[in-house]
């Protein structure tokens, strides 16, 4: 069947037939047949538009009639019915998603592939496809941690409220301990990383000893006040509140958000701060250090600096944190709170009632 360009239905036929072939995000198979039917309308047959393409005559005679027959539709959807046939009907796939939720297997805490296969008696590779169809994955767990306090909502609304709408003329400070910093040195050198292979270090290692370094990130445009201390007990949190004192301007109102360390709220701590009324302390809610953005901090400093790092002693691990800071405040930039504390307070609520119905089924 020959084509020419006079068969096409219009220009913007060919010229989607150019843009298919040479696209970068095109299926490849759709890219090549649009390539045949280019070759075609150029005036060469078969045989040659298969030795140019590198497929077989018989391959190049079916898409150019297949497009002669249909045009771009043709092309885009491959004929019904091609390919193996499902093994397994929607039962199967039901009693799989069945078993892996609410089964658990005998002496293991929940199903890998193949014992979830060889319980049912089917192959690995059928028990894989249904988990990646349902987004099943047994294998991973997170971590969580509802909140039980009496005064959850309140807590909650105060901090969001200082990040959504702080008040004028004030600094908003998010603060909070890294305790027990270790200066983690490698017992052999590890390799470096290059093509085709991940950079290398020990499993093993030896302890130097451990810092605390206490943050205070400033809300509105990212900088932070950093110091490192041998403890973090509340005169080590002392010592910090009398640094924020000195690194922030006098006239300016300071509203700390903390969490519920002993430490915060010792007698000799309360006795400061009534010395120095322009400090406002909000408490986040138990269970709910989230709500802190020093914790943001934390996490870049612990993948960037800390996981890999090795730290011969003590004061060059405290050089490293603090040539960190240094960093960071050459160009700060400031984390930006967008979940709403309405919607906070409904996916907390229904975790609460999930919890609770698991509760009174396990009883």
């Amino acid at each position: 069947m020959r084509i020419t360009c006079s068969d096409f239905s219009s220009a913007e036929e060919k010229e989607w037939l150019r843009k298919q072939a040479s696209s970068a995000v095109a299926p490849a198979r759709l890219a090549q047949r649009c390539r045949i039917i280019l070759l075609a309308a150029e005036g060469l047959n078969n045989k040659q538009i298969g030795a140019a393409l590198g497929i077989t005559r018989q391959k190049v005679a079916r898409w150019r009639a297949r497009y002669a027959r249909s045009g771009r539709a043709g092309l885009e959807k491959d004929a019904p019915g091609r390919g193996r046939k499902a093994v397994y009907g929607s039962e199967m796939h039901e009693l799989i998603v069945e078993r892996t939720l609410r089964v658990r297997p005998p002496q293991a805490t929940q199903w890998s592939q193949r014992s979830l296969a060889k319980a049912l008696d089917i192959s690995d590779s059928t028990v894989a496809r249904v988990w990646r169809a349902h987004g099943l994955k047994p294998h991973l767990a997170r971590t969580f941690k509802v909140s039980n306090d009496p005064h959850f909502a309140q807590k909650l609304e105060d901090v969001v409220g200082l990040y959504l709408n702080a008040p004028e003329h004030a600094i908003v400070l998010c603060c909070d301990e890294k305790s027990q910093v270790q200066a983690l040195d490698r017992t052999q050198p590890g390799l470096p990383l290059k093509k085709g292979r991940a950079g290398t270090m020990t499993h093993d290692y030896v302890r130097h000893g451990t810092t605390t370094l206490f943050a205070a990130l400033n809300v509105a445009d990212g900088t932070l006040i950093g110091q490192c201390q041998d403890r973090h007990r509340h005169q080590e949190w002392l010592k910090f509140l009398q640094l924020i004192d000195t690194q922030t301007p006098a006239d300016r109102d300071l509203h700390l958000i903390l969490d519920n360390y002993a430490t915060h709220k010792h007698p000799r701590v309360k006795r400061w701060l009534q010395k120095h009324p322009r400090f406002h302390l909000h408490f986040t809610p138990t269970s709910s250090s989230w709500l802190n953005m020093v914790e943001r901090f934390f996490r870049d400093l612990t993948v960037n600096r800390l996981r890999r790092g090795v730290f011969h002693s003590v004061p060059e691990l405290v050089s490293a944190l603090e040539k960190y800071i240094a960093h960071h405040n050459r160009e700060p930039k400031p984390f930006i709170w967008t979940a709403k504390a309405n919607d906070i307070l409904a996916k907390v609520a229904r975790a609460r009632k999930k919890l609770a119905r698991k509760k009174c089924y396990s009883n």
